[in-house]
């Protein structure tokens, strides 16, 4: 009898452990991470050092005319022209059904690739020619909720939930089409980080760029980014699409510089003060440790479908460069998102296919081949120390590493600006980093509306 007892308090134990499964700590392991998936590849050796990058958002329904991942192949050495080095893939995955409004952030299934835009033979087939121009590749991924049509939903302890045990969209805001998951759930974390593993085995991605990463707790993107740099003979890059300062202590390289976008537009649109962005560029990187970059941008999906392009935002072709200039050279990693390049002016959805009219202002085009292939060239605009010329209209700064320095002055307004040369750079002699021409600074120069001049010496 003591033994049928035993036995009963053993099988009463054992389903007592059973139902308390889900709420097991959140940072131990489970026999769910185990992932047998088959290595495809080379892991790519060209990744670029942070402070190297120059970074290409495509949205892949925007950027051919089949809006597919062929689409995307097809333009890889326009993309290379540009002097990019890292492309940022929108959404691959199958999109929801339910409550849907055909966004690629809504996720079906996290090992899928949306037939939309091909197969997984088509993303390797990207990847290994990206690689073959010496790009990088990197995924969006979207950590922090599922379509509704996700097979997670059957775990309903892997989503957040009202009083009443319902699953809900993420709180605090509109998007309807969406399921919030639960990041308490261990079972379910780990399943998040082997669908992270798979793309980089099986696809050989270079990283990712996380969505709405602030909605994420810190210890799950601290869990996450450790499990996958273990993978033996791989750097790979970690964006963060937010601003919170434990991003960068989780292992994220860099994070999102929405304060300096929505400054610079304010600057353009409403002649805030010019010299206002080297205030937010001391803010930003007060909180960034060294190694560590903030991504600047004059537009990205989001605000080119609904904000405005930048042909509209910095008052035509002209504007849009100029804010490109200041983006680019004053110590973030930019980026160019598809469209920006050939100015296009309407917005640029991606719930839907707009493609993209690649003949659109070739001189635009060639302008953002000289900013960026002298970017790739200055190693003094890449790592060199800032100084910084305040004035209420031209943004004017100095870059120096060693014996190289570079001088950039981009007039904001939309009027020509006498401005007053600072003291210390009267009298020197630089060349222009874009037609090689010599000029000397005297007391003042002239600059025509949104003119920008980058001397080196």
């Amino acid at each position: 009898m003591k033994l049928i007892k035993y036995l009963f308090q053993l099988l009463f134990f054992a389903l007592f452990l059973i139902s308390c499964k889900e709420v097991e700590n959140p940072l131990v392991e489970s026999p769910i991470n185990e992932d047998t998936t088959t290595v495809y590849g080379t892991p790519f050796q060209g990744v670029p050092e942070i402070e190297d990058i120059i970074m290409y958002e495509v949205n892949e329904r925007a950027f051919s005319t089949a809006g597919n991942l062929q689409g995307v192949i097809y333009r890889l050495d326009s993309i290379k022209a540009l002097g990019v080095n890292v492309i940022w893939l929108m959404p691959i995955h199958p999109i929801g059904r339910i409550n849907s409004v055909n966004s690629p952030y809504s996720v079906k299934n996290y090992f899928g690739v949306n037939t939309e835009f091909g197969t997984l033979a088509d993303l390797r087939k990207l990847v290994e020619e990206a690689h073959n121009r010496n790009m990088a590749i990197i995924l969006d991924w979207v950590a922090n909720h599922t379509a509704w049509d996700n097979p997670w939903i059957d775990s309903t302890k892997w989503y957040t939930q009202d009083g009443n045990g319902n699953i809900i969209s993420p709180a605090g805001t509109n998007w309807a089409d969406v399921a919030d998951l639960n990041f308490s759930n261990q079972n379910m974390r780990l399943e998040m980080i082997k669908a992270m593993r798979y793309w980089v085995l099986t696809a050989n991605i270079d990283g990712f760029r996380c969505d709405a990463a602030d909605m994420v707790p810190y210890d799950f993107w601290q869990q996450a980014i450790s499990k996958l740099n273990e993978l033996q003979g791989r750097k790979l890059i970690f964006l963060a699409e937010g601003v919170r300062t434990d991003h960068f202590t989780a292992g994220f390289d860099m994070n999102f510089s929405f304060n300096f976008y929505n400054n610079l537009k304010n600057i353009f649109k409403y002649n805030e003060p010019a010299s206002t962005v080297f205030n937010i560029n001391i803010t930003e990187y007060n909180s960034v440790p060294d190694g560590k970059k903030k991504l600047r941008y004059t537009t990205n999906h989001d605000e080119s479908a609904w904000d405005a392009t930048p042909m509209t935002l910095f008052n035509g072709k002209q504007g849009a460069l100029a804010a490109s200039v200041i983006t680019s050279y004053l110590n973030g990693v930019p980026l160019i998102y598809g469209s920006q390049e050939v100015g296009t002016v309407n917005t640029v959805p991606f719930f839907t296919k707009q493609p993209i009219n690649w003949l659109l202002n070739p001189d635009m085009l060639s302008s953002y081949k000289k900013i960026f292939t002298f970017y790739n060239f200055s190693n003094a605009l890449r790592n060199g120390t800032l100084e910084t010329f305040p004035n209420s209209a031209v943004v004017s700064f100095k870059k120096t590493l060693v014996n190289e320095q570079v001088l950039v002055l981009v007039n904001t307004r939309n009027s020509n600006i006498t401005y007053n040369i600072p003291t210390t750079l009267q009298s020197t002699t630089w060349t222009n980093a874009f037609d090689n021409s010599s000029i000397t600074l005297s007391t003042s120069i002239s600059l025509s509306a949104y003119q920008y001049l980058v001397l080196r010496n």
